[in-house]
């Protein structure tokens, strides 16, 4: 069994933060993965957790924080005791629009995260489709950026990797070594589920989970972190998803 965490950004329309914490350690769950919007507090965050007995072993920060103020950053992932920094976009006004912008982004990325990597942490790069338009020819965003530097990691958010046209299975096997964590989320048939910006609880979709998984466990990659950007009920999202994964 995976070890199965929930990104808490699936639950902030659903207010207040300790109830959903409440309510996923209800469900069985033991790690939650942090957001930008979170961190304003640490000391009353993590106290939040503890009281759920969950723990944040990964987050998301924004590039300005990695860039302007790592020593927040570092201060967040400190107190929750994380192992692991991650960024997860940009907004498209900052996204190049040639390989060359690419290359010097991902070198940008890495040198944002020394202080991340000098801390004692892992530090990389959170997917989403935009990263598959190619650039310049067959040039793949994805690849210029982790180019930048070996040591920076992968959140390899499978979903957004199908959205974009692509076999998540088949970058799964490229990137094995650089994946510390995949972000586990489902697609609704075309025409469905429209309300709910055409996602699915995993499980309830078009991914085929059973040969994933299988795929991931063969690459030693055991991270899961259950996503849904905008489910209308998300206790039902993360009751019905842990349920799909408890059965792989």
């Amino acid at each position: 069994m995976p070890t199965i965490s929930y990104q808490l950004y699936c639950s902030r329309n659903f207010p207040p933060l300790g109830d959903t914490l409440s309510m996923l350690s209800g469900l069985g769950f033991k790690q939650v993965e942090g957001f930008g919007g979170l961190y304003d507090d640490p000391a009353k965050l993590k106290e939040q957790l503890d009281e759920n007995g969950l723990t944040m072993t990964t987050g998301h920060f924004g590039l300005p924080m990695i860039e302007d103020t790592p020593e927040k950053a570092i201060e967040v992932a400190r107190t929750m005791n994380m192992s692991t920094v991650l960024v997860p976009a940009i907004p498209p006004e900052m996204r190049p629009t040639d390989a060359a912008g690419w290359s010097a982004f991902g070198k940008r990325l890495a040198e944002a995260g020394k202080p991340v990597l000098d801390a004692g942490y892992k530090f990389g790069w959170h997917n989403h489709a935009f990263e598959f338009d190619k650039v310049d020819g067959d040039d793949l965003p994805l690849d210029l950026i982790l180019a930048g530097s070996d040591d920076l990691a992968l959140e390899l958010d499978l979903g957004w990797v199908r959205v974009a046209g692509h076999d998540p299975a088949a970058w799964v096997e490229k990137y094995a070594d650089r994946i510390v964590a995949v972000h586990v989320k489902d697609i609704a048939p075309d025409g469905e589920a429209t309300d709910e910006d055409g996602w699915a609880d995993v499980g309830h979709g078009i991914m085929d989970w059973p040969a994933l998984h299988e795929k991931l466990q063969g690459k030693g990659i055991d991270h899961y972190v259950l996503e849904h950007d905008n489910p209308k009920d998300h206790e039902r999202f993360a009751r019905r998803s842990m349920e799909t994964l408890k059965t792989l």
